[in-house]
């Protein structure tokens, strides 16, 4: 299994592989993103030479980072069971849209506030029901003779790099406000996504994959070791694949693009509280710490911090309508 990974070490960021207990230093030169840039096979090739002979360093003496720095981040929302939960409870209204079923939908978040595990996550300003997303993501790497655009699922399968556990914290909110305005998510998003703990490269999972694509590994989520919910990734509306090649549609998908499954079946509070009726289990608190655990990937941990206590939201200004200017007064 080869692990990508970064780290911090003796107060110096590094990249590499993960073999075992064992930390191995890219080559001078490389990084996570020229592994992307050079796709799959190459990464592979420079991992055989790496592991058990590059500068290593124990993995319990490194503070692992997010495994990547982002392009872009889209998030698919690729679970029907989710989208019934999170919509009784957002909106207060049963069932799924029947848009739903027609296409993948997705929307682009924050690669800029990405997060690795192990770190502390603060509650953003005015957030008083802070929630988690479990998820699985797809990394995009480089195929040669490919530009990235109007991929077909074929074409897209080859452009998945490898796979990372992906938690898309959610201030559901401040969400469910920003909602009603028929676009967003934006601040109940924005604030932090945690990506880790490294990356399993795709060839890994290349035989578990069934028939149609979809891959059958177990995703679980407890708080405070209490277990909150599990599925499979094989519940998704659609495999990878195709998510990949939609999104390359009259578009372009690039190596380091990160795209997200969208959580999983009771993969989140706010899922659970639609189906519910209350908010129960209730929202996240400082201290609380979420654990993922993605069968084949490993585990994320993190801890939930203090709110910030500022006010942010700025009403809007009730304005003329006028469509002429008004004439400035002379002398002024």
């Amino acid at each position: 299994m080869v692990k990508i990974a970064r780290w911090n070490h003796d107060g110096g960021t590094q990249s590499g592989f993960v073999d075992g207990g064992t930390c191995y230093a890219l080559p001078a030169g490389h990084s996570v993103q020229t592994l992307l840039d050079a796709g799959l096979e190459e990464a592979l090739a420079l991992a055989r030479q790496t592991i058990g002979s590059g500068p290593a360093v124990p993995l319990a003496a490194v503070q692992l980072l997010a495994p990547l720095v982002p392009a872009t981040i889209r998030d698919f929302v690729a679970f029907e069971e989710h989208v019934e939960g999170v919509r009784k409870s957002i909106d207060g209204v049963a069932g799924v849209v029947p848009e739903w079923y027609e296409a993948p939908t997705f929307y682009f978040t924050n690669p800029h506030t990405v997060t690795g595990t192990g770190e502390v996550i603060g509650i953003p300003a005015g957030c008083d029901d802070l929630d988690f997303e479990t998820e699985v993501a797809a990394v995009v790497g480089r195929v040669p003779g490919s530009d990235g655009r109007n991929l077909t699922a074929a074409e897209a399968h080859r452009h998945i790099f490898g796979y990372t556990i992906l938690n898309d914290w959610s201030a559901r909110d401040l969400q469910r406000r920003e909602m009603k305005v028929s676009l967003g998510p934006c601040k109940g998003k924005d604030f932090s996504n945690t990506l880790g703990p490294w990356i399993v490269t795709a060839d890994e999972f290349e035989d578990r994959h069934d028939a149609e694509g979809f891959l059958p590994i177990s995703m679980a989520v407890d708080v405070n070791g209490v277990a909150v919910g599990q599925d499979l990734l094989s519940n998704m509306g659609w495999p990878f694949a195709e998510l990949v090649a939609y999104a390359s549609q009259d578009s372009v998908v690039r190596p380091g693009d990160v795209l997200g499954s969208g959580t999983c079946g009771s993969g989140c509070l706010a899922e659970l509280w639609g189906r519910n009726g209350s908010q129960t289990p209730p929202p996240l608190k400082t201290g609380d710490v979420v654990r993922m655990t993605v069968e084949g990937i490993g585990a994320i941990e993190n801890t939930v911090g203090a709110r910030r206590e500022t006010v942010t939201r700025v009403p809007a200004r009730q304005r003329p309508r006028n469509r002429v200017a008004s004439a400035v007064p002379s002398g002024t």
